[in-house]
């Protein structure tokens, strides 16, 4: 009887999980409804608590530099390392197309970052300050992925100084 409940409930959620966004791109990494403010506010409060910074990545689902950025930090061990270590990772959908725009605020609050391409970067301190924006080709092995060294090399540089 516990088997069939758990699979009934796993039905249930599997039926409720939204298809992505832009299906030909697979599953979706950014939160098509979720609030890119509450989101900051919730990583600066958890980066103060662990004296950390917060990287906040803006981009959207339909973007291919943002799905390979995501893929380095995931995947990489040095950049996995380095972001755990130092940053509490924030990621904003700011996607422009099929419908309103979505979180102009945040791109608002930090000078207009999305003019540099997505993806594109912020630093903030533990205290929501914004120390740095990075725009994400110079992160970009002149290929078709962001060279892992230079990421780990930018995520140091920022780190918070302990």
């Amino acid at each position: 009887m516990k088997l069939l409940t758990a699979l009934v409930l796993l039905a249930a959620t599997v039926a409720l999980r939204a298809e992505p966004e832009y299906p030909q791109m697979g599953p979706d990494i950014y939160d098509v409804q979720a609030d890119g403010t509450a989101q900051i506010a919730a990583a600066v409060a958890q980066a103060r608590a662990e004296h950390k910074h917060v990287l906040v990545k803006l981009g959207a689902n339909w973007c291919i530099w943002c799905r390979r950025l995501s893929h380095t930090f995931e995947t990489d061990a040095a950049v996995a390392a380095a972001l755990h270590e130092n940053y509490v990772l924030v990621l904003v959908d700011v996607n422009h197309r099929q419908g309103k725009a979505r979180n102009d605020a945040v791109n608002d609050r930090y000078g207009n970052p999305m003019a540099q391409g997505l993806p594109v970067l912020v630093v903030l301190d533990e205290n929501g300050r914004q120390l740095t924006t990075q725009e994400t080709g110079a992160l970009e092995d002149g290929k078709s992925a962001h060279d892992p060294a230079k990421v780990t090399a930018f995520l140091r540089q920022w780190a918070p100084k302990r």
